[in-house]
C-alpha cells in the first residue's frame, strides 16, 4: 500500500543485493512532425514518459494543451537550493505507485529521475536516484529516500535531493506508474530485451500490476527481444531481484524510457495529439506551461548524451529495513558534481560531510 513503510516480504528478499554494488548506466528540417516529435521528446526527458506535444501552431492552441496538466505551486525558499550551480537547469522526475488519482502525500517516489540540463551546449543528462538510498530527511531523521515523497510529498522529496546532494532543482513533475502502462499501450508496445534470470520474476509484476490498473495483460513465456504491452513494460521496469537489485532495476526504468523515445518516432502528428490529450490530464508538476513555452527555441538542440545511476558506490545494510548506504555520501557527491557538472575544484559543503559522518557513524560503512 502506497505510503506504507514497514517492512514487506519484497524487501527481506533484498539480502541479494546487500554487499557493495556499484552500477555506472552508460540537415534539420523544421517539418511540422519534426518540431512536434523534438519538443515531445525534451518533455518526455522531464516526465519520464512520453506525455506532451506541441504541434507547430499558434500560442493559443499550445497553451490549451499544456494547461491540461495538473499544475502546483511550492514554495521555492523552502528547497535548500544551491544557489551557486550556474548553467544547469535540473529537474526532478518521481514516478509513484498510488492507488488512486492522488499524486501527493503519502505516495512512496519509487522512481526518482533527475532530468540535467546544460543551458549552453544542451546535453541532457538522466540521474537516477535508487530509491533506498540512506539520506537525511528533515524531520524524519536517516532513511529511505524513497519516503521523503510519502512524508512530505513534492517539496520535501526535492528538499531531500537538494540537501544530500548539493543540487538546485526547483521544479519537478510527477506521473503515476498506472500513466506509464496508458502510454505505452498508445504506442503499440515497446521492444524490450527480457533476460532468463528476468523472467522469473516478471509474472508476479505483471499481476500485481494488472491487478491495481485494471488494464489486462498476459504473462511473458520467454527471453528474448519482443514486444511489451504497458503493464508488461512496468513489470519490467519494477524487477529488482536479479543481480544488482535495486541498481539494476533503475536501468530498467530508463530501457523503457528509451524504448518509448524510439517508438514515438514512428508515430503521426494525429496519434501523438491523441495520445497527449489522454495522459497530460495525469501529469503533476510545478512547471507552468509559460515556463515550457520558453524552452521551444532551445527544443530541437536537446540532446540525451549519457544516464546515469547514483550513488556510484554503496553497500546494503540491515537495520530496521534494508537500506542502501552510500559510501560514502561525502565522496559520491563530489563525484557526482565533477561527473556532471564539470566542477574538478568542487569542495563537500559542511552541512553534507556533518550528514556523511552520521551516516559513517550509524553503519561503520567507510571508504
Amino acid at each position: 500500500m502506497a505510503g506504507k513503510h514497514s517492512e514487506s516480504s519484497r524487501d527481506t528478499k533484498r539480502r541479494i543485493e546487500s554487499n557493495n554494488q556499484t552500477r555506472r548506466p552508460q540537415k534539420k528540417r523544421k517539418s511540422k512532425k519534426n518540431v512536434l516529435l523534438k519538443i515531445i521528446l525534451m518533455i518526455l526527458l522531464i516526465i519520464i514518459i512520453i506525455i506532451a506535444g506541441i504541434v507547430a501552431g499558434g500560442y493559443s492552441y499550445i497553451v490549451s494543451k499544456l494547461n491540461k496538466m495538473q499544475q502546483v505551486q511550492i514554495n521555492v525558499e523552502e528547497l535548500n537550493v544551491n544557489e551557486e550551480i550556474k548553467g544547469y537547469r535540473n529537474i526532478a522526475l518521481f514516478g509513484v505507485d498510488s492507488r488512486n488519482s492522488n499524486l501527493g502525500k503519502g505516495n512512496r517516489s519509487d522512481c526518482i529521475i533527475i532530468a540535467s540540463i546544460n543551458e549552453k551546449t544542451k546535453d541532457v543528462r538522466l540521474l537516477s536516484v535508487y530509491r533506498d538510498t540512506y539520506v537525511q530527511i528533515e524531520g524524519h531523521g536517516l532513511d529511505k529516500i524513497t519516503h521523503a515523497y510519502s512524508y512530505g510529498e513534492a517539496p520535501l522529496a526535492i528538499k531531500t535531493l537538494n540537501t544530500n546532494l548539493d543540487l538546485n532543482i526547483t521544479e519537478f513533475v510527477t506521473v503515476n506508474f498506472d500513466l506509464v502502462a496508458e502510454a505505452v499501450d498508445a504506442l503499440g508496445g515497446v521492444e524490450i530485451t527480457i533476460e532468463n534470470s528476468e523472467l522469473q520474476y516478471i509474472n508476479g509484476y505483471i499481476q500485481g500490476t494488472s491487478e491495481s490498473t485494471g488494464i489486462k495483460s498476459s504473462n511473458i513465456t520467454k527471453a528474448g527481444k519482443q514486444t511489451l504491452d504497458g503493464v508488461q513494460a512496468v513489470a519490467y521496469s519494477r524487477i529488482r531481484y536479479t543481480a544488482g537489485g535495486d541498481y539494476k532495476r533503475a536501468e530498467r526504468m530508463r530501457d523503457v524510457l528509451e524504448a518509448m523515445i524510439k517508438k514515438l518516432k514512428t508515430k503521426s502528428i494525429g496519434e501523438i495529439n491523441s495520445l497527449m490529450d489522454k495522459i497530460l490530464p495525469k501529469v503533476y508538476t510545478n512547471i507552468s506551461s509559460s515556463s515550457i513555452i520558453a524552452m521551444v527555441p532551445d527544443l530541437l538542440k536537446y540532446n540525451v548524451t549519457e544516464s546515469i545511476g547514483w550513488p556510484y558506490d554503496t553497500k546494503g545494510i540491515t537495520l530496521d529495513r534494508w537500506y542502501g548506504v552510500p559510501v560514502t555520501l561525502e565522496s559520491n557527491v563530489k563525484q557526482l558534481h565533477k561527473e556532471l557538472f564539470d566542477e574538478t575544484d568542487y569542495e563537500v559543503p559542511s552541512d553534507i560531510k556533518e550528514i556523511s559522518n552520521k551516516i559513517v557513524n550509524k553503519t561503520g560503512y567507510r571508504e
